[in-house]
């Protein structure tokens, strides 16, 4: 089930894209989110990155998401980090 609501959500990203509709940050943190909770860190912080470079408003639950992601995956290190640039 998780990792079809994270499929789910990339899909819906790739689509939203595909027809030029502007993401804002609460996609990408439903999409962060939905990678974290299947520890698919790497998507997430990919997402994150895309956010980044799309130029959008990060906010605490962008950060939060990918703290969460990193750290359901053992990633420790990675989410203080994250803590850290926060």
């Amino acid at each position: 089930e998780k990792g079809g609501q994270r499929d789910r959500a990339l899909r819906l990203l790739v689509e939203m894209s595909s027809a030029h509709v502007e993401m804002h940050r609460f996609t990408y943190n439903a999409a962060i989110s939905a990678c974290g909770k299947c520890a698919e860190w790497c998507q997430a912080l990919q997402l994150l990155s895309d956010l980044t470079a799309s130029h959008a408003d990060r906010d605490t639950i962008t950060y939060n998401a990918a703290v969460s992601a990193c750290e359901k995956a053992g990633e420790w290190q990675r989410a203080l980090q994250f803590l850290h640039d926060m």
